[in-house]
């Protein structure tokens, strides 16, 4: 298991570093081996997170490796639906590094064997909250891509210096699209992890929220992204303004799932 861990890793590094090369060269072979790269990458890793499940009996997202590992999987899997919906040029350049960041801290995380699990933790509603959880996580990482990506067009465009990256990004108008796709899909999946949570934790204690770290670290995430959506979809906030606050929404939500996986 820790051999097939180790070598879908691999892959994603060669996948991101294709991507690049393919970025400065266009060359088309290599963009096509990025790719099927990337394809294979998700397979391995989605086969690898349903062994440990299988030998842990129980959905593996209950420590830091698995839940960064899932998340990587969420942002994989997240990238390639989105890809087979919207073409979106050189997405995959910008993708692709931020799920091998997320891998490179799965992998000097303690993998061990799997634990098993504290009586609060063995309840139906964990595969459900965590999974949805993450899965927001995906396309909210999406949408950050995006916004990065419109910075450095909009850069270019600015200051008139129409080079590597005015040449090989989608257009502003495009961008700006991926943004409210990515927000229009993680936000309700964000909301309804909260509420499940919330399900989660009556089930256990009796109360719905007890105000511990990860619960208010979720709220302040959850109060973040909605402030975003009103004034991205109520008060018209486009552009710049949004590309700049779905990246720093993205890294409250980044210190959150950090700090939830203890």
């Amino acid at each position: 298991m820790k051999l097939l861990f180790q070598l879908t890793f691999l892959i994603y590094i060669f996948v991101t570093l294709a991507y690049l090369v393919y970025f400065v060269n266009q060359n088309k072979r290599v963009r096509t081996l990025a790719r099927y790269g990337m394809l294979v990458a998700a397979v391995g890793h989605l086969l690898y997170t349903m062994i440990r499940y299988l030998e842990a009996g129980h959905t593996p997202i209950t420590s830091l490796h698995e839940t960064i590992s899932f998340s990587a999987l969420a942002v994989t899997w997240g990238y390639l639906s989105f890809r087979w919906r919207y073409q979106v040029k050189n997405f995959g350049v910008f993708v692709s590094p931020l799920i091998t960041t997320l891998m490179i801290v799965a992998a000097f995380a303690p993998q061990g064997t799997t634990r098993e699990l504290t009586p609060e933790l063995q309840s139906i509603w964990l595969p459900i909250h965590a999974g949805i959880s993450l899965l927001a996580y995906g396309f909210l990482a999406l949408a950050f891509c995006g916004g990065v990506m419109y910075l450095l067009q909009e850069r270019e465009i600015k200051n008139k210096r129409f080079g590597l990256f005015y040449s090989r990004l989608p257009s502003l108008e495009a961008l700006d699209r991926l943004n409210r796709h990515g927000l229009s899909a993680g936000f309700p999946l964000m909301t309804l992890g909260i509420i499940t949570g919330m399900i989660w934790t009556k089930q256990g204690s009796g109360a719905y929220w007890q105000w511990d770290p990860k619960e208010t670290l979720s709220l302040i995430t959850w109060l973040v992204y909605a402030a975003i959506i009103h004034q991205r979809f109520t008060l018209g906030w486009r552009r710049r303004r949004a590309a700049i606050m779905v990246i720093l929404g993205f890294g409250i939500a980044l210190v959150t799932l950090y700090f939830a996986s203890y």
